[in-house]
């Protein structure tokens, strides 16, 4: 059976790759993994194949042979439940309410750097970005930081049983936060990026993504008003 997986480098559905490399969906389950590359933005998004698959037309989407599924939080669940149990954690079982407030949390997060992408990087002169409702979106974003980094405290991952899907969809977040609010105040954050950053299965997605292509500097200060 094969898996097609609809693709932005570096997006949120890059929390699917992880996911499935982690699992060794190849490897160690014998599917053969398809992954359509698209670019923000582009017509092919809105004109081929996508819309038939995500209501909104947007990545990630997956198809694994009749099924179709999209929300990169509702893939990875569902991945989880189908194929790596151990990363997941059932109703009734202890830690079950965490793991569901962590993997949601990621959204939260996560909106906040769309919003911020959108503002700092994809939109372009004569368009102008708004100072202060950048202000609030990097305020915003530095508070949800404060709150894992204060979750992270004394464990090495979101939750006490270890490594989970909730670990994996916040592993994006902690690509792109940096790019709006510097990591140096934040230790316990920076220690769990680090250990993402070890693992050999997101190395290897790191090295199937490449350099990543749109970001134009290491750092989005706040614009004068």
């Amino acid at each position: 059976m094969t898996f097609r997986l609809h693709h932005v480098q570096y997006a949120r559905s890059i929390r699917v790759l992880w996911l499935i490399e982690e699992i060794g969906l190849e490897d160690k389950l014998g599917r053969t993994l398809e992954v359509v590359e698209y670019r923000i933005g582009s017509k092919q998004m809105y004109e081929g194949d996508l819309p038939k698959i995500s209501t909104a037309s947007r990545v990630p989407a997956l198809e694994i042979g009749t099924k179709r599924i999209s929300e990169s939080g509702a893939i990875v669940q569902f991945l989880i439940e189908e194929f790596a149990p151990e990363l997941g954690v059932n109703p009734g079982e202890a830690e079950r309410t965490d793991y569901l407030q962590w993997i949601h949390y990621s959204e939260t997060m996560a909106s906040l750097i769309e919003q911020l992408n959108l503002q700092m990087v994809f939109l372009r002169p004569p368009a102008k970005p708004s100072p202060i409702v950048i202000k609030l979106n990097v305020a915003r974003l530095r508070h949800t930081l404060v709150g894992l980094e204060a979750r992270l405290e004394g464990r090495d991952w979101l939750l006490d049983r270890g490594f989970s899907g909730a670990d994996i969809m916040l592993g994006f977040n902690l690509f792109a936060a940096p790019y709006y609010v510097k990591l140096d105040e934040f230790p316990n954050i920076l220690a769990y990026k680090a250990r993402i950053e070890a693992m050999p299965s997101y190395q290897r997605v790191v090295e199937r993504e490449g350099e990543q292509r749109f970001y134009d500097r290491d750092f989005y200060p706040v614009p004068e008003e």
